[in-house]
């Protein structure tokens, strides 16, 4: 036994898509089938040199405390 299920694409639904029955009735929406967010290139741009100045900082201060390490430790 076989179990005829047809998935359309409503314009309407954003995205979201209407999984209909065997019988050919409107079944409920399926959000699982929704198209992912992205995001606008402004704010990738802005998260990406938040994420390089942190590094940035991160690496320095890392560098900072070895550099005292080591020249404190030779005497």
């Amino acid at each position: 036994m076989t179990t005829n299920i047809t998935i359309t694409k409503q314009s309407g639904l954003n995205g979201m898509s209407r999984v209909s029955g065997p019988d050919g009735s409107g079944g409920a929406l399926d959000t699982s089938l929704a198209r992912p967010r992205k995001l606008p290139g402004w704010l990738w741009f802005i998260a990406l040199w938040c994420f390089g100045v942190a590094s940035a900082m991160a690496l320095g201060f890392a560098f900072k405390l070895l550099m005292n390490a080591t020249l404190f430790a030779v005497k």
